[in-house]
């Protein structure tokens, strides 16, 4: 069944809830999110529920990150917003980076 704007509503697999919320293209927040893969002030990569979500824009600064619960805001000028497939192997699912490069 076609939802609001088009879109196919597609119930969520128990247990995985992911939302972004973008206020005015100036703050955002995630729910959902498992770890950061990398981050600068111009892009961020978050790991979440759903998939790899990469962020980008100008002075982006996280302003809250817990990952038990799962949530992450940023504030910065916010330009694009793109989900693509998680590319990790699943043992390496909820690890950093930094210990995937240093192992």
């Amino acid at each position: 069944m076609d939802g609001p704007e088009g879109r196919t509503d597609r119930p969520a697999a128990p247990g995985r809830v992911h939302e972004v919320t973008v206020r005015n293209r100036e703050a955002a927040e995630v729910t959902g999110v498992l770890h950061v893969a990398s981050f600068d002030d111009r892009t961020i990569v978050l790991d979440t529920e759903l998939g790899l979500l990469t962020m980008s824009g100008q002075d982006l600064q996280i302003k809250r990150l817990d990952l038990a619960e799962g949530r992450f805001s940023v504030e910065g000028v916010i330009t694009s917003v793109e989900w693509s497939e998680a590319r990790q192997r699943p043992d390496e699912r909820g690890r950093g980076i930094l210990s995937r490069l240093l192992r």
